[in-house]
């Protein structure tokens, strides 16, 4: 299932995860209670888990690497390959800065 918004909201996600855990757990021949002693995680873990109940990272984290969807994890924290102080640095470098010069007016008095 090819599914990607953006503007999903947290409970749409929590679904939608859940799905896809419940998919995964199915297709490797495992019932909650043996994901649940694989993940060493309780097994209302697993169920509020794909239920889209509410979970922790810590639960997610270990039905991932349990169910050998480590590239799930991936996803969610890319490598970083740039700074993002270096591309600000960029930023600020590339754009000069303009100097606005005082004109004086007729009377020889200085603008504000």
């Amino acid at each position: 299932m090819q599914v990607i918004s953006t503007y999903f909201t947290t409970k749409e996600w929590e679904l939608l995860i859940g799905e896809q855990v419940r998919a995964t757990r199915i297709a490797h021949e495992l019932d909650q209670v043996d994901l649940a002693q694989k993940a060493n995680v309780s097994v209302g873990a697993i169920s509020n888990l794909e239920r889209g109940k509410g979970s922790t990272l810590a639960t997610v984290v270990a039905v991932a690497r349990a169910l050998d969807r480590t590239d799930w994890l991936q996803a969610l924290a890319p490598t970083v390959t740039i700074s993002p102080i270096q591309m600000l640095r960029g930023k600020n470098k590339s754009a000069p800065k303009r100097v606005r010069s005082r004109k004086s007016n007729v009377e020889g008095i200085q603008a504000p």
